[in-house]
Formats: structure tokens, sequence, C-alpha cells
């Protein structure tokens, strides 16, 4: 599995954005912005990441989603390890993504990839124009995370 950028057309990407960003006019606001990639096996897309510069020495993951067949296999791991490889040899000393409060397994995920929290963005959620809910419980605030690339 190799995490390649792609320069196909991002609506094509939407249903498995979506998957990450349950509002679509929300996710219309940044489907543009930065660099598109994708995780194939064989010829087969199992999951997109959408990385977004912030500025010289910091870029943002904005979006990742997997099919749902391939969760819990290590592959947003391993998407997220080749993603710092790429943004550190093209310079970037700092990654950073966001996740819901409630979405635990990405807490987990994030911090056992050494990411430290270093933000709340509180009541994050309300913009939403439906409330959000993840392993039972609802979507209020978006915690940030970061890493070091260097």
């Amino acid at each position: 599995m190799i995490l390649e950028k792609t320069l196909a057309n991002r609506e094509s990407y939407k249903p498995l954005l979506l998957m990450a960003d349950e509002d679509e006019q929300i996710l219309n606001r940044y489907i543009g912005e930065g660099d598109l990639y994708e995780m194939r096996v064989n010829d087969d897309i199992i999951g997109v990441a959408l990385f977004i510069p912030v500025d010289e020495e910091t870029i943002e993951l904005r979006n990742i989603a997997l099919r749902p067949s391939y969760r819990g296999q290590g592959v947003a791991k391993e998407m997220i390890m080749q993603a710092e490889t790429i943004f550190a040899a093209k310079q970037y000393t700092r990654i950073i993504v966001g996740t819901a409060n409630c979405n635990l397994n990405n807490v987990a995920l994030y911090q056992k990839l050494g990411f430290r929290m270093y933000d709340i963005k509180r009541d994050f959620f309300a913009q939403h124009k439906k409330p959000q809910y993840e392993q039972g419980m609802q979507a209020i605030d978006f915690w940030m995370f970061e890493k070091n690339l260097k």
C-alpha cells in the first residue's frame, strides 16, 4: 500500500471524504484546498487523506477516511506514517490533526502515533446543521493534536 498524491477530480472522492466529515456544506468549504492523497490496494481506492498547509512549517491533516472494510487493520496508521515521511521531505516540521471529542478511536490512533493534544475548539460542532454522534456520544468540541516531524 502506497500513499500517492492524486490530481483526479475531487468530487469523485466526496463519498469517501463524507465518511470523515458528514456535513457536506463544511466539506465543500475546504475540498478544493491543499493536496489530496489516496491509498490503493491493486486498483481499488481504499482510503483518502486531504492535507492543507497552515504555514511554511505546518501541514494539517484535514480529512482522512477509509472504506469500512479496511478499518481496524492499521491502514490509517500506515497512511499517516507515510504522510509524515512525505511532508518531512517537503520541509514541513509539524503536522496537526483534529477530531471530535467523542471519536475515541481517532484519539487513540493519534496518540499511539506520537501526536499530543495542544488545543480544544470548544463548541466547534455547534456550526453543524445536525448533531453528530460517535460511539454513543455527541460531538461537541474539536480536539487538536500535533506532532513534530523533525
